[in-house]
């Protein structure tokens, strides 16, 4: 069919069906250049008319494609195939972009470099629902200033990132099924702090490196970065090489009612720079450290973490730690009330409250400790704030129930055997062993 001839968009369909058909085991670039042609006129055609292009089932071989404002796109689920080393979709700027049931795949062998598959940006009515997404040298799914939805889908193999979302303006990413990924699952990140709300719920995730290495800037499951008000629940994230959950300088985080399996470091934090994070509900089952509610050095403050069950803690983790080591079951540090928690088998500590002067106005009340190495450790070194510890039972610790620290030194004896050591900044009541 010549460019120049008009064609109806039944025609067209037709005719890129066959020209994908009998190209599935090898990318012939003629064909591939063409497919990605007529691809895009019919994708703009149908968009100029405010219609949905529905492509048959079948293999299309194409590359880089711009898509308009408003292009709709709609597949057979599993059975509508656009592959090619050199895919990349962008969008940009305004309207709708509507994807479904499409399977992308950008062949790539194990993590490398390169352009993100599918690319957004300031969508604000994101719909890409049913979707594969494979084999991505940078992220699967890349969105930048987008509102929308995310759902039903699966994204594998990417370089870097599954799922991308950076300045988020109203967006849900659910059920999910995100594996084998180079540095993170689902990041959720901000250019600057502030606002974003964007819910990341039911989505299951596993097997997430980090190719660069560090200490935790990637192989996270969830990654908040400087996102406030996002809200991460029922989520199913296991072997991970850090974190199944990390919010940095994310503040009103919630997190609630998620699954970490195998978690290399910390299975939960909410660490540096934010005000506000309820933790609750959430199983942790082996990791390096179960929940860290950390640094009131750089202003990380306000918290509730109850009812966690927290498990099969281990002292090895990806990197050399720092004092005080890891191993501990949950550590909190300021304003921060940790009730109704179930820690089980943390070789260092059960709950450790403070680290050096960084401890204010904790609370920590009916909480069960069981076979760990020390079940509290509480701060009591020069400037540390109040900690009440009442009401928790304690079973099975080996090196003391209730105890001070100075840093990583122990500084008091077992305050449930001898109160008179207690600290000042210490208040004990109606703890059992």
């Amino acid at each position: 069919m010549p460019s120049s001839a008009p064609t109806t968009r039944r025609r067209l369909l037709q005719g890129l069906a066959a020209f994908a058909a009998g190209n599935v085991l090898r990318i012939d670039a003629a064909v591939a250049a063409e497919t990605t042609r007529r691809l895009q006129a019919s994708i703009e055609e149908s968009a100029a008319r405010n219609r949905v292009l529905v492509l048959p089932p079948g293999d299309y071989p194409v590359g880089r494609l711009e898509l308009p404002p408003n292009a709709r796109l709609a597949g057979t689920r599993g059975a509508t195939r656009i592959f090619g080393r050199d895919l990349e979709w962008v969008f940009r700027g305004g309207g709708t972009l509507q994807i479904e049931d499409i399977v992308f795949d950008g062949l790539s062998e194990g993590a490398s470099e390169g352009p993100d598959l599918l690319a957004v940006a300031d969508c604000p009515d994101l719909r890409i629902s049913g979707c594969t997404i494979l084999g991505a040298r940078g992220s699967g799914l890349a969105l930048h200033r987008c509102g929308g939805r995310v759902a039903d889908g699966r994204i594998a193999g990417a370089g870097f990132a599954a799922l991308l979302s950076r300045d988020a303006t109203g967006l849900s990413i659910r059920d999910m099924v995100i594996e084998d990924c180079g540095h993170g699952g689902i990041l959720v990140h901000r250019s600057e702090p502030g606002p974003d709300g964007t819910l990341v719920a039911d989505n299951r995730m596993r097997r997430i490196r980090s190719d660069s290495g560090g200490t935790g800037q990637t192989g996270n499951g969830i990654n908040v970065f400087r996102a406030h008000a996002a809200i991460v629940s029922g989520n199913h994230v296991e072997d991970c090489a850090f974190s199944a959950i990390r919010s940095n300088g994310g503040s009103n985080v919630s997190i609630s009612g998620n699954t970490c399996l195998n978690s290399g470091e910390t299975a939960i934090y909410s660490e540096f720079r934010f005000d506000g994070a309820v933790i609750t509900g959430n199983l942790v089952d082996g990791a390096a450290i179960g929940i860290s509610i950390a640094n009131f050095n750089e202003g990380g403050r306000l918290a509730v973490c109850s009812n966690n069950l927290v498990r099969n803690l281990r002292r090895a983790g990806p990197y050399p730690a720092d004092a005080p080591g890891f191993g501990m079951g949950i550590s909190v540090e300021a304003d921060t009330a940790l009730n109704g928690n179930v820690v089980e088998g943390a070789p260092l500590f059960g709950l450790k409250l403070g680290w050096g002067p960084f401890l204010r106005n904790v609370s920590a009340t009916g909480n069960v400790v069981r076979d760990c190495g020390t079940g509290i450790a509480i701060s009591a070194v020069e400037g540390s704030g109040t900690a009440i510890v009442s009401g928790n039972v304690v079973a099975g610790s080996r090196d003391g129930a209730i105890r001070g620290f100075r840093w990583s030194e122990v500084s008091t004896a077992d305050l449930l055997e001898t109160p008179g050591e207690t600290p000042p900044h210490v208040k004990l009541l109606g703890n059992s062993a």
